[in-house]
């Protein structure tokens, strides 16, 4: 399984990829991100899967989202004690949840997804490694030789260095222009 995290105004990518997709991947996966990532992540957008919250299974009382019965239409909130949300909290993190059945509010990881399951399905690996070894390589080149048309032809690395000038206040380190040298 693969997590995938992308800042909204750089594009700059973290991934991993997991053998399941329980509590325990899904809070590893946030430790390291929050490791890896140059800047202070304040808010994370998540979908509504159960490795990142219990909106569903929760046993938190629900409302009827327009106040009468014959709606049936029930607003289930988190219980905010879900691992994960127990991690956000640890990190000082606001974690949201997108609408469910509305994946395109997390679009710009969809395109990612997307891209990634191209790669993926164009090429035949020998062995997991393999494709560990692809999607790292891969995930370099995204991040730092990859113009997107979005930042205005330039790669992630190059707006994050940008942003990083104009508001030292928003990283917690340093951003590389090599490859590699910025986990």
């Amino acid at each position: 399984y693969l997590f995938v995290a992308i800042d909204r105004a750089t594009r700059w990518v973290y991934m991993r990829t997991y053998r399941d997709q329980t509590d325990a991947s899904s809070t590893d996966f946030l430790r390291r991100l929050n490791k890896a990532a140059p800047m202070h992540i304040k808010t994370i957008l998540t979908d509504d899967g159960s490795q990142f919250t219990d909106r569903f299974t929760s046993k938190k009382k629900s409302t009827y989202s327009r106040g009468t019965e014959c709606a049936r239409l029930r607003k289930k909130t988190p219980s905010g004690k879900h691992a994960f949300d127990l991690v956000c909290t640890e990190f000082s993190i606001d974690h949201r949840l997108i609408r469910p059945r509305h994946l395109q509010t997390n679009g710009i990881v969809e395109r990612f997804n997307g891209r990634i399951s191209e790669l993926v399905g164009q090429t035949r690996f020998a062995s997991g490694a393999e494709l560990e070894s692809t999607l790292s390589q891969y995930l370099a080149t995204y991040n730092h030789s990859i113009p997107q048309r979005a930042l205005d032809h330039q790669t992630p690395i190059q707006v994050l260095k940008a942003w990083r000038k104009t508001h030292p206040d928003l990283f917690v380190k340093n951003v590389y222009e090599h490859a590699g040298l910025d986990s």
